[in-house]
């Protein structure tokens, strides 16, 4: 594999039972990358090992004053430094192929998986773990595929320099062989607890992140209510938090750093002591002592291969974890589908939903009002294919929709959430999805009133001449509320579904254009299903269906003007009206009524009675009285 193939065709299916299965699913899959990084590390590190016993042997040479064997001995050096030089070079280009490789998988599985779940991801997983997957966790196990093939080199070559040295100086070689073991083994009993300080920062890391994330997501409301600096302040202790547990975590691995250069300097200072003993006694040359305490001089630096084998390991087991946790998230139900149907073949008919009873007809324009926006938020997510708690599936023309194939699902059915995302880039580029045709780009602005918003976009953009080609920053951050909605609105048009499934498309918008918007909408989505959640007048108004839910039934269905006077709870959603305002209203109707029934009567003695005037004067008293009393216990009710 080279970065230039990149991005994989199929990552592939990963392991994600655990997070070590999944780092050896991840080397399986980059097996010729890793043999090719342990064949020039093999090369640079043998190269290194090897040149204690070319300077040995020249010194011995000039020992013995012999030229052949000190130009043999220059020889082979040339040759050891031209291995380490094109090893190291080489090796570096693997293991960084590598790294880079295994970056990408990971990436590309978790954005895989991401389309997949769609919103139900950042239900089931915080956003802010979601953002440190994708981002820290993806470097630390990348690191720790790079760093395992230098790692087996480095092992390798210090089996073969105790080989050697016990070959070359059993006295020595001994010590040597015994020796290295124990240093390699020595700071094992501290990795456990340095893993621990690793696991907590992550975790505080995490939960930094997610604080910034929300804190950014809604300063702008923040700054609005002045709320501001007390987000900063709860992030500026979750950093310090996350300082204190670096600054844990940095002194384990310090101290196995050290333990890792104490050791080798006692294993050298015993060596030397004990080699000096052998030379005054005759009992290996002085060529030989150099090349053994060299050996365990340049053994230092594959041995810092196991302290780096063990910190990648210790950081990327858990990041690991974390994404196996991410991958094995799965649909309800296979998202290839039962029937095997194609995205052309897309269902139609009703929409239905068997846990709260809603039924959009098709074809219709049904507006939906909901007491509680997150239970509005939650139904509009099933509507568009998630099933509820429960497991109930919603029904398009009869059809499970978490049964359809992911692609048929989505082209069918199109939910555009309360905060819709604008992506960066162009308007052109915003407004090319996936559609029927059917819907131009300039008749979806239309509907969705965004001449205002070409007209800011081409002011605003000093390149391009034409508002298409206006550039949109991060998340639309340079737009206003209502200017994003109607953009996410004429997206959502343009992709023109079989249902779609809007979520309070207009409530950043002014009544003004909230009216030109409901009319728009309706003739566009003529002889099409769309469901709008609102509690908007104006939307209420134009929908050929209302249907009230609460407390996650429907509780009636009707037309707008139809039920803002026989349903007393749909009134108090859509006029926002309280208990205290609600009885003093029926209260003054009841009072006019009354007034009006008692006047007809009047009227009526008054006509029957004719020209007994004498008795009328006698009546009306009586009649005043009557109604005065009436009036006082309509009042008092009230």
């Amino acid at each position: 594999m080279q970065i230039q193939d990149l991005p994989y065709p199929d990552p592939g299916v990963p392991d994600a039972r655990s997070g070590p299965r999944f780092l050896w699913w991840l080397f399986r899959n980059q097996l010729g990358g890793q043999l090719k990084a342990l064949a020039w590390g093999l090369v640079h590190f043998v190269s290194v090992a090897s040149l204690p016993f070319c300077v040995g042997l020249a010194i011995q040479a000039v020992v013995d004053r012999s030229g052949g064997r000190l130009a043999l001995a220059g020889g082979l050096l040339a040759v050891a430094c031209a291995g380490n030089a094109l090893g190291d070079t080489f090796l570096h280009r693997a293991a960084v192929t590598n790294w880079i490789g295994a970056a990408a998988r990971v990436q590309q599985l978790l954005a895989r998986k991401a389309a997949l779940l769609g919103s139900a991801l950042t239900r089931r997983v915080a956003a802010g773990e979601v953002v440190a997957v994708s981002t820290g966790d993806v470097e630390k196990i990348g690191w720790f595929v790079e760093a395992l093939s230098r790692f087996t080199a480095a092992a390798v070559t210090i089996v073969l320099v105790c080989v050697g040295l016990v070959l070359y100086q059993p006295a020595l070689g001994v010590i040597v062989a015994v020796g290295l073991p124990v240093l390699a083994l020595a700071v094992l009993p501290l990795l456990p607890r340095a893993t621990r300080r690793a696991d907590f920062q992550r975790e505080k890391a995490g939960r930094a992140t997610e604080l910034a994330s929300d804190t950014v997501a809604g300063l702008r409301v923040l700054r609005g209510i002045g709320g501001e600096e007390l987000f900063l302040d709860r992030y500026r202790r979750a950093s310090q938090e996350v300082r204190h547990a670096a600054v844990r975590s940095a002194r384990m691995w310090a101290l196995i750093a050290a333990i890792q250069v104490l050791l080798p300097g006692l294993l050298l200072i015993a060596v030397v002591w004990y080699g000096v003993h052998l030379a005054r006694d005759g009992r290996i040359a002085v060529g030989e002592l150099v090349t053994a305490y060299s050996s365990i001089m340049l053994l230092t630096y594959p041995l810092r291969h196991f302290e780096e084998i063990a910190m990648a390991y210790s950081f990327s087991r858990p990041s690991a974890r974390r994404a196996a946790g991410v991958l094995s998230l799965e649909r309800a139900v296979d998202d290839r589908g039962t029937d095997g149907s194609r995205a052309a073949d897309l269902p139609s008919g009703d929409l239905y939903d068997p846990a709260t009873g809603l039924l959009a007809p098709a074809g219709s324009f049904t507006a939906v009002v909901c007491g509680d926006p997150d239970a509005a938020g939650r139904l509009a997510e099933r509507l568009g294919g998630h099933p509820s708690e429960a497991g109930t599936s919603v029904l398009l023309g009869g059809v499970p929709l978490d049964g359809l194939p992911l692609d048929t699902a989505r082209t069918a059915v199109l939910v555009q959430d309360k905060d819709p995302v604008l992506l960066s880039g162009t308007l052109r580029e915003l407004l090319d999805v996936p559609n029927s045709g059917a819907v131009g780009t300039a008749e979806a602005l239309a509907a969705a009133q965004c001449a205002d918003v070409l007209a800011a976009l081409a002011q605003g953009s000093l390149d391009a001449a034409d508002p298409m080609d206006a550039l949109i920053t991060e998340r639309g951050r340079s737009l206003s509320g209502g200017q994003r909605q109607r953009l996410a609105l004429a997206r959502s048009l343009v992709t023109d579904p079989e249902v779609l499934v809007l979520d309070e498309p207009t409530s950043a918008v002014d009544s003004h254009t909230e009216a030109r918007i409901a009319e728009g909408l309706r003739e566009l989505r003529a002889g099409r299903t769309t469901v709008v959640f609102t509690s908007s007048p104006l939307l209420l108004d134009r929908a050929e269906r209302v249907v009230l839910v609460h407390e996650g039934e429907v509780t009636a269905v009707g037309v707008h003007r139809e039920l803002l006077h026989k349903e007393p709870l749909y009134r108090a959603v859509v006029t926002r009206e309280t208990d205290e305002e609600t009885a003093l209203r029926d209260a003054a109707r009841a009072r006019a009524g009354l007034e009006s029934r008692l006047d007809a009567e009047a009227r009526q003695n008054a006509e029957a009675r004719g020209g007994r005037g004498s008795r009328l004067g006698d009546d009306a008293p009586q009649t005043g009285a009557a109604r005065l009393d009436a009036l006082e216990e309509i009042e008092e009710s009230a």
